[in-house]
């Protein structure tokens, strides 16, 4: 088994802060699934719908906190998908993945929130844009927290103002 990784700029070596694009991917798509099921569940129960985000707010969590290969549906490409594919010719970090899957935790939370309470409609629009950022992921490429995280990651670099 080799220890390097290929990605569009060469050879790396492998380390754990860089995993196969097709696996977030995977994920994605998988989560869309999930969150379609919420919405759809949220039309004739709230309490189903409560009982789903919650799971899916935990896989958000583990993703957030563990990464992208110890993230559930991570485990499942790499133990399922992955071997049946030709080896990675793209990584990338998973700082920024991470980051999106706790942005990804912070809809679910707030969306099993309104489920939990009784506000339907804050729980489905909350699905709803968790829906729509692993959508947009799974199907073209475009991760919404990624895109965010260069952003958060700068500021929480930029020194504080000095005080007079």
């Amino acid at each position: 088994m080799s220890t390097e990784i290929r990605n569009s700029s060469g050879t790396l070596p492998a380390t754990s802060d860089q995993v196969d694009v097709r696996g977030p991917r995977f994920a994605a798509w998988v989560t869309t699934g999930v969150l379609v099921v919420v919405l759809l569940a949220a039309a004739f129960s709230s309490g189903a719908a409560a009982a789903l985000i919650a799971l899916q707010a935990v896989v958000f969590a583990v993703g957030a906190a563990l990464g992208p290969r110890r993230h559930p549906y991570g485990r499942i490409y790499a133990a399922f998908v992955a071997p049946r594919l030709a080896p990675t010719s793209e990584t990338e970090p998973t700082a920024p993945l991470r980051f999106a899957q706790l942005l990804g935790f912070v809809f679910a939370a707030v969306s099993l929130l309104g489920f939990a309470l009784g506000s339907t409609v804050v729980g489905a629009v909350f699905a709803g844009f968790a829906l729509f950022a692993a959508f947009l992921n799974a199907a073209f490429g475009i991760c919404l927290g990624c895109q965010i995280y260069p952003l958060v990651a700068r500021l929480r670099r930029s020194p504080s103002p000095a005080s007079n």
